[in-house]
């Protein structure tokens, strides 16, 4: 699989995708006007390992929910993903059994080397 999860309404988004020149072949889904799916988010997790690995703690619904002072298990990881898009850290870079997710440098220097090898 070769696609790119990410929010057209970010900056930093915006410029990790320009700056990743991704090849044509590449997916691109807006993940405000085109929701994750429960197969999405599961096919991320097998990916990725877990779901906390997927989840912003940045999200400005983490800070107004308190959830920081819970304790959040797997499931619940899963169920605030599919709730609402801001709780997936962005970008989620996947190239064939690779994922890349989030917007450190590291990371995005990372995905551009899987990409264009």
């Amino acid at each position: 699989m070769k696609k790119i999860y990410y929010l057209s309404t970010c900056d930093t988004c915006k410029r990790i995708l320009s700056e990743l020149d991704a090849p044509s072949d590449f997916d691109l889904q807006d993940i405000k006007s085109d929701p994750l799916t429960k197969e999405e988010v599961e096919q991320l997790k097998s990916l990725a390992g877990n779901y906390e690995s997927l989840f912003s703690k940045r999200a400005r619904l983490y800070k107004e929910r308190d959830l920081k002072n819970k304790e959040l298990k797997e499931e619940d990881y899963k169920t605030l993903l599919l709730e609402h898009y801001t709780f997936l850290k962005r970008p989620v870079i996947v190239h064939e059994q690779e994922i890349f997710i989030g917007n450190s440098k590291k990371t995005v220097e990372a995905a551009k080397a899987s990409l264009h090898e």
